[in-house]
């Protein structure tokens, strides 16, 4: 199946998906921090670069798009139908580096949480951010 845009619309709409300051990120950090937590944005020294670092609570937290993760069983995660084989590879490979990258903060020390956009959807926003929080400070 073709594409519907020409190569200038579609890099155009490709490029205006934000990598960090995204909705879920926002909704999650201005929860948090109304609870009093306090974090750093962004670590470049960790692997993965976390969304959010507590050192306090030597836990990172990474709020995760369903659809560029591959968020399995989940309405948001759906394989496009032009260049199926591509997307199906590239989110695979993404699957593998967050798998990766969880394993070596795991490794050294850190509590790993990852928060899906699909949780942080109106009717589950506040449990799971309340469930975020007591993950968050629990030793």
């Amino acid at each position: 199946m073709a594409d519907v845009h020409d190569k200038k619309t579609r890099s155009y709409n490709m490029s205006q998906i934000k990598g960090s300051d995204t909705k879920s990120e926002m909704i999650v950090r201005k929860y948090l921090h109304g609870k009093g937590l306090r974090f750093r944005l962004h670590d470049k020294f960790l692997p993965g670069k976390p969304d959010l670092v507590f050192k306090k609570y030597k836990t990172v937290v990474f709020i995760n798009g369903c659809f560029w993760h591959g968020h399995e069983d989940c309405k948001y995660f759906t394989i496009l139908k032009t260049r199926t084989d591509w997307w199906k590879d590239k989110i695979f490979k993404t699957k593998e580096r967050n798998q990766l990258i969880v394993e070596k903060l795991e490794a050294t020390g850190w509590k790993v949480i990852v928060v899906w956009e699909c949780k942080l959807k109106s009717k589950n926003q506040s449990k799971s951010l309340e469930k975020l929080h007591r993950k968050i400070i629990a030793t």
